[in-house]
């Protein structure tokens, strides 16, 4: 992952509704949820939810798929993993000489399927 990528994903989760968004479709897993029930959920006004699913998406944070008329959004757990290796790889293997980035993204991803 390239600096600017990281600092995109970065950015776009230093925002507490992003954030709040992002961590309830990470515990939902592939499956996803609709645009509606993710505004249900976290009491977001349609407006605003739909500018947040946008920077989530551009930062390449949360993959959207068509299911009939409803868009399902789901979190794109390989660019969180590539993101936690971009993490790890330049502050702990930076630190120690080793590269533990496989291993935090292993971990995150068992996490999130559990």
């Amino acid at each position: 992952m390239k600096t600017a990528h990281a600092l995109a994903s970065l950015a776009a989760l230093a925002q507490d509704s992003r954030l709040a968004l992002y961590r309830l479709l990470m515990r939902r897993g592939p499956v996803g949820y609709s645009a509606g029930e993710i505004g249900r959920r976290l009491a977001i006004p349609t407006g605003t939810l739909s500018f947040h699913l946008k920077e989530l998406a551009r930062a390449g944070l949360i993959e959207a798929r068509r299911d009939g008329r409803y868009i399902y959004y789901c979190a794109n757990l390989e660019r969180m993993s590539e993101l936690v290796g971009f993490l790890t790889n330049h502050r702990v293997g930076a630190a120690s000489g080793t590269n533990g980035s496989a291993r935090a993204a292993e971990a995150l991803l068992r996490r999130t399927r559990a």
